[in-house]
C-alpha cells in the first residue's frame, strides 16, 4: 500500500488510492466520505495556495482504511452502506408503488443523498437504502392508506422538499469539514443566490474571500444546456423561508469570523460604521416579507 506520511508523521492515502484498498468505485468513496463512513482529513496546508485559496484537498488515513478492511464482511458490509436506490427501487423495497413513494420524498419522508440531472434536464433524486428500510419499519402507516391531511395539503400547493434537503445535508457535511470560520461561511454562502449573498455580505472583499472558499457542492456531467441549467438550480435554495434560512446563518457566520480572524479580509475603504449586514436591504426580502405581512 503507498502512503504519504504527513508532517505531523500521519500516513494517509490519496482518495484514488483509498478507493481500490477499499475496492470502491470513485463515487462510492465520495459518497462515503460525505457520510461520515470513511473519515479523512486534510492534505495540509501546502495543499493551499497562500492560506487564501479553496479548501484543502482531503485524504485518507492509513489507518482508517486498515480498520475498514478488517471489518466483518468486507468489502460487500461498506457497499451495502452506501447502497443508493432511486424511486422505484425505493418504492420496491418499501413495499409500495412508484406514485407513492415518489409523493413521500417530495414530502420530505426521506431526504435523498445524490442527484445527477439526465439529457432532458429532468433531475434523478437517489436516496440511501438503509435509510429507505428504516423509515418503511419506523413509519408503516404512511406505506397505506389515505395520505395525511397536511402532507396532501403539502403536496397539492406544489412543494418538493427533496433539493432543499439534499442541500441541507450537503451544507451539514461541509460544515463538518470546515478549518475556520470563514470556510464555514462559505459554505453557507455557497447555497444563495447570487444577490441575496450580497445584500447578506456587503463587503466586496469579503465576497472575494467567500468565492475563493467556495466548496465544492457536487458534481455531475451535463451534456446539454437544459441539463446544465437544471444542476445549477438545484444548488441553489430558492423558497422564501430556504433562503431566509441561510441569511440568517450567514449572517451569524460572517459576524463570528470577523470577530474571530479580522486578518483574513483587508478592510474596505468604505464601510457603514456599526452597521452589520441587514436582513432587511434587498428588494427581494422588502417584497416578499410585505406579501407575508399581507397574507397574515
Amino acid at each position: 500500500m503507498t502512503v504519504t506520511v504527513m508532517c505531523d508523521g500521519r500516513q494517509t492515502l490519496s482518495m484514488g488510492r483509498a478507493a481500490q484498498e477499499l475496492q470502491l468505485r470513485t463515487g462510492e468513496l465520495e459518497l462515503a466520505t460525505q457520510l461520515g463512513e470513511v473519515r479523512t482529513v486534510p492534505a495540509g496546508a501546502d495543499d493551499r495556495t497562500g492560506g487564501s485559496g479553496p479548501p484543502a484537498r482531503r485524504r485518507v488515513p492509513a489507518e482508517e482504511v486498515a480498520r475498514l478492511r478488517s471489518e466483518s464482511g468486507f468489502p460487500e458490509a461498506l457497499r451495502t452502506r452506501l447502497r443508493t436506490v432511486g424511486t422505484n427501487e425505493a418504492a420496491a423495497l418499501m413495499g409500495i408503488g412508484p406514485g407513492r413513494a415518489l409523493r413521500l420524498t417530495r414530502a420530505g419522508c426521506v431526504g435523498p443523498v445524490r442527484f445527477y440531472v439526465n439529457r432532458f434536464g429532468a433531475v434523478v433524486w437517489l436516496y440511501l437504502a438503509a435509510e429507505i428500510a428504516e423509515f418503511a419499519d419506523r413509519e408503516p402507516e404512511l406505506l397505506r392508506g389515505n395520505t395525511p391531511v397536511a402532507m396532501r395539503v403539502m403536496l397539492t400547493s406544489g412543494q418538493d422538499w427533496r433539493a432543499r434537503q439534499w442541500r441541507s445535508r450537503r451544507v451539514a457535511q461541509l460544515m463538518g469539514h470546515a478549518d475556520d470560520p470563514w470556510e464555514s461561511a462559505a459554505v453557507i454562502a455557497a447555497v444563495l443566490p447570487p444577490e441575496e449573498l450580497a445584500s447578506v455580505a456587503e463587503d466586496p472583499l469579503e465576497r472575494a474571500v467567500l468565492r475563493r472558499l467556495r466548496p465544492v457542492l457536487a458534481s455531475a456531467l451535463t451534456a446539454t444546456q437544459a441539463a446544465r441549467e437544471s444542476f445549477e438550480r438545484t444548488l441553489v435554495a430558492e423558497e422564501f423561508d430556504e433562503v431566509l434560512w441561510y441569511r440568517v446563518n450567514l449572517s451569524r457566520a460572517l459576524e463570528t469570523a470577523r470577530r474571530e480572524d479580522p486578518g483574513r479580509v483587508r478592510p474596505a475603504a468604505v464601510r457603514r460604521a456599526g452597521q452589520p449586514p441587514s436582513l432587511r436591504n434587498h428588494p427581494t426580502w422588502t417584497a416578499k416579507a410585505r406579501s407575508l405581512t399581507a397574507r397574515s
